[in-house]
């Protein structure tokens, strides 16, 4: 039978997080949620699990795109937001399917990895502290 514990559940948010932030579909979401709901004492904890499992699945994609040859390259409309925002735009990382294209985009574009993995993490944060306040009201 599986083990619902609080270690299970912030290793099942963490994988969930990173694989939501790839190209891969997952829902890492539902997971804080239910984990905010089951053990709320761990809030800061799960919170930051959730955050860095996204940042680094976001930077996993960023990756990529920094190994794609020039030839391949990403959405045109990832690209035209990644050129005109710069590493602002990561902020919008945590949306779903677009933020995707614009992690790939960033790589692809070779934007300062320090930059890009700040604003992804902090676009992610606000995201995963938006579901833990609605967690919060249930």
């Amino acid at each position: 039978m599986f083990d619902w514990s609080g270690e299970t559940g912030l290793a099942t948010l963490f994988v969930a997080a990173f694989v939501s932030a790839t190209v891969l579909p997952a829902n890492s979401e539902i997971v804080l949620f239910a984990v905010l709901r089951a053990f709320p004492e761990r809030a800061l904890e799960a919170i930051a699990v959730a955050t860095l499992g996204n940042t680094l699945g976001g930077a996993t994609t960023y990756g990529i795109g920094r190994l794609l040859p020039h030839r391949a390259a990403p959405s045109e409309r990832a690209l035209a937001w990644v050129r005109r925002y710069g590493t602002l735009a990561l902020l919008l990382s945590w949306v779903p399917i677009v933020g995707d294209a614009l992690c790939l985009a960033a790589g692809w574009l070779r934007l300062p990895v320090w930059g890009a993995m700040l604003a992804l993490a902090i676009g992610k944060l606000a995201r995963y502290l938006a579901v833990a306040k609605a967690a919060a009201l249930f």
